[in-house]
C-alpha cells in the first residue's frame, strides 16, 4: 500500500544525516508498535532507552493532557511548580544537593563540562582545564561533546577541537594514574558505555577513578544518559557501584519520551554556575518536568526496579538459548535492560544486517556500532512480550545465517 508520506518524503525533506528505514511507526502501546500498514512489533529497543515505560503509558498520558491544559512553558525570568517538584525529587533520590535542567542529553553534558571548568578557574586556576575522558565513549553531539567523546567519526570534519582533552584506553587504570594530575578538571565516563557495545566499567576502575579525583582536586562525572533511570535495575547505576560522583548528568528515560534533561551536582560545586553563566530556553519547561516527576515516581520502587533485575536474566537466559542454536555471539553482555551482543569473529560489522531482519521478523532492536546487537526495551515489558520477541529474534537469526548462507 502507497503512503502520501514515506521513506521517499525523508529523502526528498530532510537533512541526510540519518538513514533510517522505510517502515514508519505510527501508533505504540506498551512494547508493542505499529506502522503505516497496521503490522506489529515487539519493541525490544525503547527509543534508544527512552520509553522506560513503554509507549502511552496511561499514567503519562495522563499527566501530560492535565499539564497541557494548565501551563506549557515559562521563560527562566520565573520558576515552575512541576520544575521544583522534580528538583527536589532528584535531591531527595540522589546524592545530588542541586539541579540544572535541560532539553537533552548533549545539553546536559554540555552543562557538566562547563561547571567543571569554571569550577576548576573560579577555585584554583585557569591551568586546571584538562578534561578526561575515555576511548569509544559517547556524550552527544554538541561540538564540546562530541569532541569530548571518544569515537573520532563524530567529531571529524568539523575543525579545529577545544583543548585540553585526553582520551584514555576505558578500564585501564595505570593509563589513568599516568595521566590524571592537578592540571586536571574533571574525569567523564559512562558507568556502562553504551554507544561502545555495553561496555562495563570494572568497579575496580571506578573506585580508583574516584580516588585519583579526590586526591588531584579533579570532578568526577557520571554520564548516565542511557544507564540511568531505572536501566540498570537501580535508580542510577552509580548507586550500585559504591561511588558517588560530583555531577552526574540524565536524560533519555527522564522523560519516558518527553524531551528533558538535568544534570546532578553537589552543592559546593552548583555554586561556580552563578546568574548568567549557562541557560537553557526550553529547560525546566512545566511540560517537560511534570511528566519526568511522574516517571521518577512509578520507577523508583523497588518491585520495579527489581523486576528490570528479573526482566534481565529473562533476556539473558533466552539469548543464551539462541546463541547455543545459531552461534551468532561471542559475548553477551550488561546490566539490567541494557544488554549486549557481541558478533563472533565470523560475522564481523553486520549487526545492521540482523537488526534489518529482526524488523523484518517483527522485533525491533538496536545496534552498538557494527558489532554489537543491542537491547534497550520497557523497564516493564511483560514476560510474554520478551517470548514472542526473542522467538522472533529467533527467526531472524535463522534468515541472517540462511542468506549468508546463500551468498555464499
Amino acid at each position: 500500500m502507497a503512503h502520501e508520506l514515506n521513506r521517499h518524503t525523508f529523502d526528498a525533506v530532510m537533512v541526510p544525516n540519518y538513514a533510517p528505514g522505510a517502515v514508519i511507526p505510527v501508533r505504540g502501546e506498551g512494547s508493542h508498535i505499529w506502522d503505516q500498514d497496521g503490522r506489529s512489533y515487539i519493541d525490544f529497543a525503547g527509543g534508544i532507552a527512552v520509553n522506560s515505560l513503554g509507549h502511552c503509558h496511561p499514567e503519562l498520558v495522563k499527566v501530560l493532557t492535565d499539564q497541557a491544559n494548565k501551563l506549557w512553558h515559562l521563560s527562566n525570568v520565573w520558576t515552575n511548580e512541576p520544575a521544583l517538584k522534580l528538583a527536589q525529587q532528584l535531591c531527595q533520590m540522589t546524592f545530588a544537593d542541586k539541579v540544572y535542567f535541560a532539553n537533552s542529553g548533549a545539553e546536559a553534558n554540555e552543562a557538566a563540562l562547563k561547571l567543571a571548568r569554571r569550577y576548576a578557574v573560579d577555585k584554583y586556576s585557569a591551568d586546571k582545564h584538562q578534561i578526561i575522558a575515555f576511548d569509544n565513549a559517547f556524550h552527544g553531539r554538541t561540538f564540546f561533546t562530541v569532541s569530548v567523546g571518544g569515537q573520532p567519526k563524530y567529531s571529524e570534519g568539523f575543525g579545529p577541537v577545544p583543548e585540553g582533552i585526553s582520551h584514555l584506553p576505558f578500564n585501564d587504570i595505570q593509563a589513568l594514574e599516568k595521566a590524571i594530575s592537578h592540571h586536571t578538571c574533571a574525569v567523564i565516563m559512562e558507568p556502562i558505555q553504551g554507544e561502545a557495545g555495553i561496555l562495563p566499567a570494572d568497579p575496580d576502575f571506578i573506585r580508583r577513578a574516584r580516588e585519583l579525583c579526590n586526591q588531584y582536586n579533579a570532578l568526577l562525572i557520571f554520564d548516565e544518559i542511557q544507564t540511568g533511570v531505572g536501566r540498570t535495575g537501580e535508580l542510577y547505576a552509580y548507586m550500585r557501584t559504591g561511588v558517588k560522583p560530583d555531577i552526574l548528568t540524565t536524560a533519555k528515560a527522564l522523560g519516558g519520551g518527553f524531551p528533558i534533561g538535568a544534570m546532578l551536582c553537589t552543592d559546593e560545586v552548583a555554586q561556580a554556575m552563578v546568574v548568567g553563566t549557562h541557560g537553557s530556553t526550553y529547560g525546566g519547561n512545566p511540560l517537560g518536568c511534570r511528566i519526568a516527576s511522574r516517571v521518577l515516581e512509578l520507577v523508583n520502587d523497588r518491585d520495579l526496579l527489581d523486576g528490570v533485575r528479573e526482566r534481565h536474566l529473562m533476556f539473558m537466559d533466552g539469548l543464551d538459548e539462541l546463541n547455543d542454536r545459531h552461534h551468532l555471539f561471542s559475548d553477551i553482555r550488561g546490566h539490567g535492560l541494557l544488554i549486549g551482543c557481541q558478533l563472533n569473529d565470523q560475522w564481523q560489522g553486520q549487526a545492521r544486517d540482523l537488526l534489518v531482519h529482526a524488523q523484518d521478523a517483527g522485533v525491533m532492536v538496536l545496534i552498538a556500532g557494527p558489532n554489537v546487537l543491542r537491547f534497550a526495551p520497557s523497564l516493564i515489558i511483560p514476560p510474554d512480550d520478551i517470548h514472542t520477541g526473542l522467538e522472533r529474534l529467533g527467526q531472524a537469526m535463522v534468515q541472517f545465517l540462511h542468506t549468508r548462507t546463500e551468498e555464499a
